[in-house]
């Protein structure tokens, strides 16, 4: 299965990174959920972003952060090697998706629900 960072996972149920974790285990698929916030979301301690941890067998990162606090993670979420980087809505951000698709990284400009519900993961 593609295991799946969330970038800005929260424990706030209202948010849409929350609804992404919820979906993506009822999906069965793995996640990694990282943010500013501590908490555990569905079974799993939020890691710290600040702390940069490295994350193995990286599928898909999916990105709840909007793009005025993306540049200083660059170089971290690049340098984890997704396949692909998915820019929820409010979180295009053309400078990253340009830097992503230079190392080769797919970029999708899409909902991770959407695309979880639809079949299209």
């Amino acid at each position: 299965m593609k295991k799946t960072l969330i970038v800005g996972a929260t424990t706030n149920p209202s948010r849409y990174a929350y609804l992404a974790a919820e979906l993506l285990g009822k999906k069965g698929q793995p996640f990694v959920p990282i943010g500013i916030k501590t908490g555990n979301l569905f079974g799993q301690d939020i890691l710290d972003l600040k702390a940069k941890p490295q994350i193995e067998d990286l599928d898909t990162i999916t990105l709840y952060i909007g793009p005025q606090h993306q540049e200083e993670w660059y170089d971290y979420l690049l340098g984890l090697k997704p396949s692909r980087i998915i820019f929820n809505p409010g979180t295009e951000n053309p400078i990253f998706e340009m830097k992503a698709a230079e190392k080769g990284i797919e970029v999708a400009k899409a909902c991770t629900l959407v695309l979880l519900s639809t079949g299209q993961y």
